[in-house]
This record gives structure tokens, C-alpha cells and sequence, in this order.
């Protein structure tokens, strides 16, 4: 389990996190949202030790993340960010081993258990095929789900994603996070994962975590947090909230009263110009 207790962060005078406290449970995924500079990817930043904590505690499977070496803390944590600077010249295969650095010995040698792991890896995110390619030959959508792999390599029992579906096409943030929901229920995983896409997160998150000038808003259920009440709010845009017409989960639409007119008022027009002669212009 993942416990972030009462926590702090400051980019020098300024804070950018204040009194930040959740939990993250294994076969469980928390969203976190908030609009650009809510401190959405501070926090997983600080989870995995890239930037100092101020204040407060970060505890990951009972052990303080302040106080474990790099190697340590990534037994326990696996980090997904965005597909960008790759190491071009590396095959995914080689890339996907790296997820296997914390558990390689002296010499830095990969035994037949490793190799195990990173084939187990690559199955397991459909990218087998893709193993001898180099990594800069790939679409941005397959280097997304080498990152995954990279992480599912690692063997960590909780993983932080930052904006993963960020830049992807619908099939491949479906594909993505299609896979990370399959591993966290079946792994049993507890998956912290900033995310833009409010419609994603209500498809795919257990629990939303919405942050708004560095600090926790709200923290609930997808029905309990994508409400009118609380994101017109901390978004400061008329926002419609409706339910998936499939699973009932909220569906959050802009207001698109300046791009597109209402479908009364287009109906209405119809019946003018039919009124008026328009069904002689139909006809030609």
C-alpha cells in the first residue's frame, strides 16, 4: 500500500504542495486530477524521491520512502512517464531490462529470471513482437507501453503514472489503460495515476484525488468527484455532468454553448425555412 501522509513540497519560497494526505490500496487505481499547476505531477514526482519533501511522510508498504536508497525504493516503486527522450539507440528488449537494474547484481549481469521477467513483461503488454526494434522506431502509443513494460519488469507493487494516455490517439489510450486495469486487478497493483482526461478517469479510476492550487480539494468515488459542485469550480468553466448511457459512470462535457448551437434552436430553424419554400431547395 501507498501512504502519503500531511505532505509538503516547495519549489523555494513557493509551495506547491500543502498537507496532501491519501492512500492507495493494492488492486485499487487513484486518479489524480486538477488543471495545469494543481500539483498532479508534483505529487507523483515526490512519491518517487525526484523532488525533496518539506513536510509530511511517504510510506510504501510500511516503509518510509525518505529513508530508502534509490535501489530500495524501487522494489517498491515503478514509474510510468510520458513517452518522451528515449534512449534511441536501445532495442525495446533492452530498454525493458532496465525495469531489472535494482535486482542485478555487481556486475550488472541478467540472470535467467530476469529475462524471464522482462518476456512475462512484454506478453503482458502485447509488445513481444516489437523486442528487437529499436525504440525510436516506434509510434508514440508503442513506447508508451514500453514504459509499462519497463514497469512491469521491475516488479514493484505499486506503480505511478504520469499523464500515460498524454499525446495518444483513442486507440492507444484505450489499449493503455485497458492493460493497466487487466494488471491491477489481476496483480493486484495500486496504481497512482495523474491524468487530464476526466472522461478516462471515470472510466478507469477507483477513487479521484482532484488537487487544485496545491492542495487536496476533494478526494471520493468518480460519482462522488466529477459533480458540477465541485469541478465548475476548480475548473472555472461551465461543465454538463451526464451519465454513461452504458455503465452510468459521469461523462463531463463543456458547455460548447459558443461552438455549437443548442439542438431546439437548429430544429426550430428546419421548420422555418420548410415553412418558407426551403423544401423546394431540398428537392433540387
Amino acid at each position: 500500500m501507498l501512504s502519503v501522509k500531511s505532505l509538503t513540497v516547495n519549489y523555494g519560497p513557493i509551495p506547491a504542495l500543502v498537507n496532501i494526505s491519501l492512500d492507495v490500496n493494492p488492486g485499487e487505481i487513484v486518479a489524480l486530477i486538477g488543471p495545469n499547476g494543481a500539483g498532479k505531477t508534483t505529487l507523483i514526482r515526490a512519491v518517487s524521491g525526484v523532488v525533496p519533501v518539506s513536510a509530511g511522510s511517504i510510506f510504501v508498504s510500511g516503509y518510509n520512502v525518505l529513508k530508502l536508497s534509490f535501489a530500495q525504493r524501487a522494489r517498491y516503486l515503478a514509474v510510468v512517464p510520458q513517452a518522451r527522450d528515449l534512449p534511441s539507440v536501445f532495442t525495446v528488449w533492452q530498454t525493458v531490462l532496465m525495469g531489472r537494474t535494482p535486482y542485478l547484481g555487481w556486475l550488472g549481469q541478467a540472470n535467467v529470471a530476469d529475462r524471464l521477467r522482462v518476456r512475462w513483461a512484454l506478453e503482458r503488454t502485447q509488445i513481444l513482437p516489437l523486442a528487437e526494434r529499436r525504440v525510436h522506431e516506434l509510434s508514440g502509443g508503442e513506447q508508451q507501453l514500453v514504459l509499462l513494460a519497463r514497469a512491469l519488469a521491475q516488479e514493484s507493487p505499486i506503480m505511478l503514472l504520469d499523464e500515460p494516455t498524454a499525446h495518444l490517439d483513442l486507440k492507444h489510450q484505450s489499449n493503455l489503460l485497458d492493460q493497466v486495469r487487466a494488471l491491477v486487478d489481476e496483480q493486484h497493483l495500486a496504481v497512482l495515476m495523474a491524468m487530464h482526461d476526466l472522461n478516462l478517469v471515470s472510466l478507469y479510476a477507483d477513487r479521484v484525488a482532484l488537487l487544485a492550487n496545491g492542495q487536496m480539494r476533494v478526494l471520493g468515488t468518480p460519482q462522488e468527484v466529477l459533480s458540477a459542485q465541485y469541478l465548475n469550480e476548480v475548473y472555472q468553466v461551465p461543465l454538463h455532468i451526464i451519465p454513461h448511457p452504458d455503465f452510468g459512470n459521469p461523462l463531463v462535457l463543456p458547455d460548447g454553448s459558443r461552438g455549437k448551437k443548442p439542438a431546439s434552436t437548429k430544429n426550430e430553424i428546419e421548420t422555418d425555412s420548410g415553412e418558407s419554400g426551403g423544401s423546394d431547395l431540398v428537392s433540387r
